[in-house]
């Protein structure tokens, strides 16, 4: 199946990618409680940063996509340049909450000194964003193109080089005179990766054959065009509400986690750090889904486009289901994994059952949404994002979580509540998805046309 093909890669890079989470998690919670919250913080807020931007230039992959996929090869190399100018600009955007984070900070009513290691964390991740944002480019051209596997190994290389950077920069060397720097020492490790892994990728788009026939280079400057940019920026702001929604989503529990104490968000963070990592396998067939419509929408196969986005659908549903039971048998197992700590352990327990049950709900909306933005469709689902998750899901959370009317049962007290609203939030999301984008191939359907570059009328 092409899916699966393509699909794979891309799942070995997103686990690549999360993984520095997990590194970052487990490390941490071995150097001090403290760090570790600091930690679920300072990354809920970065994460929130990085994932909303990054989710901007997401615009690239349907785009060069179609392009591929209709053959106008010279096209590609345009926006790969006006893509890179959207990175640098975005980048500026974001490093303002991270130079200024305590707005955030004091809402999370979090002690002095945890307040002081995440603010530092975030401060030293200033430079890494230009990076990360700029290497997304390169990864967007990629994948749009059926190349996934390079990326991969970049990303894979990133990750056995987050071991001993992270082991230095956290606990120290007094052989080499740099000191203990605890969670912020996460920060350093990823700075110094994210611009390795940006030279390594210039380096290979200049010299590798098969990027000549884009004219990436030796095609002259390019200045940032108002109506490409505005282009991307139509389809990329929504995009990145989405994501952004989705990770504030997580970003709010854990700041309202927060208020119940150390041990509670932590034991908060291990479960949402873990179910970061399930979520890579239907992000990635959704990807694979994603990229393989948008091409057979630029070869005007609408038939062909409709059957390969509801075959990936099922595919990521399915997958994902299966996993839910394995984590939910095996979750104690995995805790552990993560901390040594029994009072974070049985913080964490109960919390394993929600990322165990939901599963199909998340891939199935996770694969639809990726489907939808083949066809540059992203308005309407952002509104179903910030109306299921921050309206129900947040809210319903906050009830049965903090229980400030006195209504919510005894066993959702605390972080279960909050997991339980985020539950039900991403169920409302799979469901509304579906029906959306059956709307929109309908539509597509009855005017019996679609023309390559533009999107479907929202």
């Amino acid at each position: 199946m092409r899916i699966v093909a393509l699909a794979w890669p891309i799942l070995i890079s997103q686990i690549a990618l999360v993984l520095n989470g997990v590194i970052d998690t487990a490390m941490t919670s071995r150097f001090s409680a403290t760090d570790l919250a600091a930690l679920a913080l300072g990354g809920a807020i970065y994460i929130s940063v990085f994932v909303g931007l990054s989710g901007v230039t997401q615009a690239l992959s349907p785009t060069i996509g179609q392009l591929y996929g209709g053959q106008k090869l010279k096209e590609i190399g345009y926006q790969v340049k006006q893509g890179t100018w959207l990175a640098l600009g975005l980048s500026l955007l974001g490093c303002i909450p991270l130079l200024f984070p305590h707005i955030f900070l004091t809402v999370a009513h979090a002690s002095p000194v945890l307040m002081e290691k995440a603010t530092l964390y975030l401060h030293i991740l200033v430079p890494a964003l230009p990076a990360t944002l700029a290497f997304n480019v390169y990864v967007a051209l990629n994948t749009a193109v059926s190349r996934p596997k390079m990326v991969t190994a970049l990303k894979v290389s990133g990750v056995l080089l987050k071991f001993p950077l992270n082991a230095l920069f956290i606990f120290g060397s007094s052989t080499l005179g740099i000191p203990a720097f605890g969670g912020p020492g996460c920060a350093i490790a990823t700075t110094i990766i994210s611009w390795l892994m940006l030279l390594a990728a210039c380096l290979i788009l200049r010299h590798n054959g098969f990027y000549k026939q884009f004219a990436l280079f030796h095609s002259g400057f390019v200045r940032p065009h108002w109506q490409a940019q505005r282009a991307l920026l139509k389809l990329g702001i929504p995009i990145g509400m989405s994501y952004f929604i989705e990770v504030t989503a997580f970003t709010c529990m854990a700041i309202f986690i927060a208020r119940l104490g150390e041990i509670a968000v932590s034991g908060h963070q291990i479960t949402a750090n873990f179910a970061a990592v399930l979520y890579m396998l239907p992000v990635s067939i959704g990807v694979a889904t994603s990229i393989l419509v948008a091409q057979l929408i630029g070869a005007r196969d609408m038939h062909q486009a409709r059957r390969v986005g509801y075959s990936g659908i099922l595919l990521a549903a399915l997958s994902s289901a299966a996993l839910g039971v394995i984590i939910y048998l095996a979750r104690e197992t995995i805790i552990r994994a993560y901390t040594p700590n029994e009072a974070i352990i049985a913080a964490a327990m109960p919390l394993f059952v929600f990322i165990g049950f939901y599963q199909i709900f998340d891939a199935t909306q996770c694969s639809t949404a990726a489907v939808l933005r083949a066809y540059k469709v992203a308005v309407i689902p952002t509104v179903i994002y910030a109306v299921s998750l921050w309206g129900v899901g947040l809210v319903l959370g906050y009830i049965l979580g903090l229980d400030p009317f006195g209504i919510s049962p005894a066993a959702l007290h605390g972080a279960k509540g909050f997991w339980m609203g985020n539950s039900a939030s991403i169920a409302l999301v799979a469901i509304s998805l579906l029906f959306y984008l059956h709307r929109v191939q309908r539509k597509i359907t009855a005017n019996g046309y679609f023309p390559v570059g533009k999107a479907v009328q929202q």
